[in-house]
């Protein structure tokens, strides 16, 4: 369904290059990414994350950003993700 092929964190922030099939939406990944990861997470440090997030078990906020990369150099897409953080 999608590929993720550079990933880097930033404060506050995730910077992403992910393969997505055209027939795909990207509202869907990026649903599909946060649930996955918070489950994950919450799993992992859940005495942490209960200090902070004690009213609902969220983490995530609603928005996000997204962009077809056209025919960009992926090369150079990878790079700048990489040097973020």
């Amino acid at each position: 369904m999608f590929v993720i092929e550079s990933m880097e964190t930033d404060k506050d922030h995730v910077h992403m290059l992910v393969d997505i099939d055209p027939n795909v939406s990207a509202t869907s990944i990026v649903s599909r990414v946060k649930q996955m990861s918070i489950n994950r997470i919450w799993k992992k440090h859940p005495d942490a994350l209960k200090k902070s997030y004690w009213k609902e078990n969220t983490f995530w906020s609603d928005g996000y950003f997204v962009c077809s990369t056209g025919s960009a150099n992926m090369e150079t897409i990878k790079k700048y993700i990489e040097e973020q953080g």
